[in-house]
């Protein structure tokens, strides 16, 4: 027992020593990828390598599938760019609302969710999810189909121009950064440990007298937020908010960003997300649909790597660390 014990201690060990070798390697990578890469392409992979981290702090880590959180995404988008074009409010008030926005939505839908467990939660979020979906087609400040077009970038702090494109993509960077950080505090804090025994054995810690509604509750309302800091900055990015943010296919989206860099892990979420939308970016002008080249690589990776590809990786190095 005390030697198990011991070799998951260094097992757990030797995955955060990797997964701090790859995060210095990626922010290196980033801080120098401006000068190569057309900006725009890595502000989009940024937030939605956001997007895919806020989800999988809930799935990955607390074991709760949501259908929904495209509801977040999106709605935060609306609600900074109509703060930032229609209020006049500078860009960094324009995101605390939209975070503030996707926060209450996850409260209220939240709330509602977490009453039930497995395919009956997930149903539930993608139902909310699809009703905000239609107010979102109603409402007047959306614009309808149109969207919310023409979103100013503004000035950040009153002396960073963010319509030079390094001033964004660095601002990009930075919340990207912070955002994850986040998470990291999160799930290696004790709470985070409750989040993992709850997606464990929820009656064990339900037996051990931790109120788990609330803490799920918490780490959907933390998911919902964060989700909705990646949809605000891209409303910015874009400087533009659409009905597309908040439809169900962006909740596929990031279930398959997260399932294809593996669940579970700080950095996977992320690299799915590359892989996602560089494949998008590559296959745009061709002739071969994207959904389709997207599924068969979901396929191989269900069949071949079905830890994630990150995931996978991590795997295999510890197993030749442990012989």
């Amino acid at each position: 027992m005390a030697e198990a014990t011991l070799q998951e201690a260094r097992t757990r060990a030797g995955t955060a020593r990797l997964e701090q070798a790859l995060v210095v390697l990626g922010i290196l990578a980033l801080v120098a990828a401006p000068f190569v890469v057309y900006p725009i392409f890595l502000m989009k992979m940024l937030c939605f390598a956001l997007f895919a981290c806020a989800f999988n702090l809930l799935l990955g880590y607390t074991g709760l599938l949501s259908f929904g959180h495209a509801a977040f995404f999106g709605g935060a988008a609306y609600f900074t760019a109509h703060a930032a074009k229609v209020w006049g409010w500078p860009p960094e008030a324009a995101i605390l609302i939209g975070v503030a926005g996707a926060a209450l939505l996850g409260l209220v839908i939240g709330f509602f969710a977490i009453r039930r467990q497995g395919i009956y939660f997930a149903m539930i979020t993608l139902a909310l999810s699809q009703m905000f979906f239609f107010f979102c087609v109603q409402a007047k400040f959306t614009s309808g189909e149109d969207g919310i077009q023409g979103v100013p970038r503004g000035i950040l702090f009153g002396f960073v121009d963010l319509n030079q494109p390094l001033a964004m993509y660095f601002f990009v960077l930075a919340v990207f950064l912070l955002g994850v950080f986040a998470i990291w505090r999160i799930v290696n804090s004790p709470f985070g440990m409750i989040l993992r025994s709850i997606r464990e054995n929820e009656r064990r810690a339900i037996s051990l007298g931790y109120s788990v509604a609330n803490y799920k509750l918490a780490a959907f309302v933390m998911s919902a937020a964060l989700a909705g800091l990646a949809g605000s900055v891209k409303a910015l990015v874009f400087q533009f908010a659409t009905l597309t943010d908040v439809g169900w296919q962006m909740s596929g989206e990031v279930i398959l960003m997260t399932l294809l860099g593996g669940i579970g892990t700080m950095v996977g979420p992320a690299v799915g997300a590359g892989l996602v939308v560089s494949l998008q970016n590559m296959l745009a002008t061709s002739d071969f649909p994207v959904t389709i080249a997207t599924g068969l690589i979901f396929m191989v990776c269900v069949l071949i790597f079905r830890r994630g590809i990150v995931g996978e990786i991590y795997a295999r190095i510890l197993n030749r660390t442990k012989r």
